[in-house]
């Protein structure tokens, strides 16, 4: 399979605020919208897509319908440092402090009105104690 284009969508009963959350805090913009469906597009890069759906909406299997659960959206940037300032700022809840990872991330992670998590992620080396398990 050949995929022209791949985004997560996220179900919830709110789907108008949760739309505005991540143009608010994550620099998404509107590129349709209807009252049960909203689809967003980084205003920094085009290629970065998310959607938001009424989760009872009759496209969705009943089995299926709901809100969604078991979820990180993962955002990696430039500057986490700058980004984790600016979700403290802005009140979002920090479910995890600013930290380095021995595998190679420095992150943090928050969460959408939905419980979603996003965890916000800058690459960095990896300790050398870490490597040294995947070295010969």
């Amino acid at each position: 399979m050949k995929s022209t284009s791949y985004y997560p969508v996220i179900m919830t009963k709110d789907v108008s605020g949760t739309a505005a959350f991540y143009a608010a805090h994550f620099r998404f913009r509107p590129v349709f919208e209807s009252d049960w469906y909203v689809h967003l597009q980084s205003s920094e890069d085009e290629s970065v897509n998310l959607a938001v759906l009424d989760g009872d909406h009759a496209t969705i299997p009943p089995a299926a319908r709901g809100r969604i659960s078991g979820l990180i959206l993962n955002f990696e940037v430039e500057d986490v440092d700058v980004e984790y300032q600016r979700a403290r700022e802005a009140g979002l809840p920090i479910l995890q402090a600013l930290r380095d990872e021995d595998f190679g991330q420095r992150h943090f992670i928050t969460s959408d009105p939905n419980g979603v998590l996003i965890d916000v992620i800058k690459p960095i080396a990896p300790s050398a104690e870490f490597m040294k398990q995947y070295m010969s």
